[in-house]
């Protein structure tokens, strides 16, 4: 009867995991991170998470649903989009793209590389933006959808982001 016992809950713990969804990657600590991390590395201040801008960018990524397209919202605050097709391209993952563009840039001239994106990265990293909220949705085409709004938002032309 013990060993009954013994084999039955891993079966049930593996039964529950499979049908409980994973957020690993995707909660509002791991996008606070994710941001954080980079930023400590060029001496810039933390990001919180606000649930303003957390509702602001799930209504957005809600919008884009649809198509999954990245498109702008053009709204009051500063905003990073990335979308990627697999299940393993979490809000984590998102960020980790935007921050990989810091190759691209150079510091002693505020410029980037010559047909290469460096915006994502400076937003990431813009040392007043203190506030962030961020969303990931699947698309109705399987693609999935990030977004990331910071107030105040960054990438002021002419000015160093730290």
């Amino acid at each position: 009867m013990a060993l009954l016992k013994i084999f039955f809950l891993p079966v049930c713990f593996i039964t529950l995991s499979l049908l409980v969804p994973s957020h690993a990657q995707n909660s509002n600590q791991d996008y606070v991170i994710a941001h954080n991390t980079p930023r400590g590395q060029v001496g810039v201040g933390v990001v919180t998470w606000n649930t303003t801008l957390a509702t602001y960018a799930q209504n957005y990524a809600n919008q884009r649903k649809g198509d999954c397209n990245l498109v702008h919202s053009y709204g009051p605050y500063g905003e990073n989009l990335a979308k990627g097709s697999a299940s393993s391209f979490t809000g984590t993952a998102a960020v980790n793209l935007w921050v990989a563009e810091k190759q691209y840039y150079n510091y002693n001239s505020n410029t980037c590389a010559t047909g290469q994106q460096r915006g994502h990265y400076t937003q990431v990293v813009w040392r007043n933006s203190v506030r962030i909220g961020c969303a990931r949705v699947q698309c109705n085409n399987g693609w999935y959808f990030v977004i990331c709004s910071y107030d105040p938002p960054g990438n002021w032309e002419g000015e160093w982001p730290y």
